[in-house]
């Protein structure tokens, strides 16, 4: 009895390791319903003219990328698609190598674009809300260099680009303090800016009274589903969508798995009655 059980047990755990890592590998792209927080994000940057500059922060760590990763690939691909130029930045130490890691990605689908002319990566700045302040003012002073120590000035893309108010449109990825809230405050708040973003699904609830009552901010994805519906929305079959697809058949498996053990336990009651 006991070697049966744990045949079983193995049998459970391969299939689901096999249906869970599939998946991964080769995405299904199964559609998903696309909430109005994630329309309000996707439509800021697709009604946004071509040539303007938007600013996407990192503002997190290894510790969320699952979530929020996926969020800040789609940025970038969909500001591309829109020929918009990016500055990346980070209020958070680790930030510049997840903006690195997600241009990387991107780059893959459009080795068109170049360094300093459709993109720059302005690297971290310590001080949260006061940084975003000095920004407001002069962004030259904030980030005299690139993260690869280029002047701000020989930038060709910056040219023009001197304090927040030249910003079209701000994106905050953000898995704490200081990061979407920081700029919400000092961005929208203070300079007029549009500001929108991501960030993990157990802090969303605590962001949604800033889009539906404040209007402080420009819709909000929320989780992993949010980047899967921003994907979705983009025609794009990124990391966001595998995972939700792995999990979507995890899901099903174990309701399979329920219901045939309930099966089994009715059909072994009955034959011992």
């Amino acid at each position: 009895m006991k070697m049966n059980i744990l045949i079983e047990r193995r049998i459970i755990f391969t299939v689901l390791f096999i249906a869970v890592a599939l998946p991964l590998i080769f995405p299904i792209g199964w559609k998903t319903e696309v909430s109005g927080y994630t329309q309000m994000v996707y439509d800021l940057i697709e009604s946004t003219p071509d040539g303007k500059v938007g600013i996407i922060s990192f503002d997190y760590d290894p510790s969320t990328m699952t979530e929020l990763q996926p969020m800040g690939e789609a940025m970038i691909e969909h500001a591309f698609k829109r020929n918009q130029k990016v500055i990346l930045t980070a209020l958070w130490p680790m930030g510049v190598q997840m903006a690195e890691q997600a241009l990387e990605t991107v780059l893959k689908e459009y080795p068109d674009k170049k360094r300093g002319v459709d993109y720059v990566n302005l690297g971290y700045k310590v001080g949260g809300m006061v940084t975003i302040q000095a920004m407001g003012r002069s962004l030259s002073e904030v980030f005299p260099t690139d993260s690869r120590n280029t002047p701000y000035s020989e930038i060709p893309m910056l040219d023009g680009i001197t304090r927040l108010r030249d910003i079209a449109w701000i994106s905050s990825l953000s898995s704490g303090v200081p990061g979407l809230k920081e700029w919400m405050m000092v961005a929208r708040d203070s300079h007029d800016v549009p500001v929108t973003g991501g960030c993990t699904a157990v802090s969303a609830p605590g962001f949604f009274p800033y889009v539906n009552e404040q209007r402080q901010l420009t819709g909000l994805l929320g989780g992993l589903k949010a980047a899967s519906e921003y994907e979705t929305l983009l025609g794009r079959l990124g990391s966001a969508t595998a995972k939700m697809d792995s999990q979507s058949i995890a899901h099903l498996l174990i309701l399979v798995f329920i219901a045939l053990g309930n099966i089994k336990a009715y059909t072994t009651k009955r034959r011992k009655g």
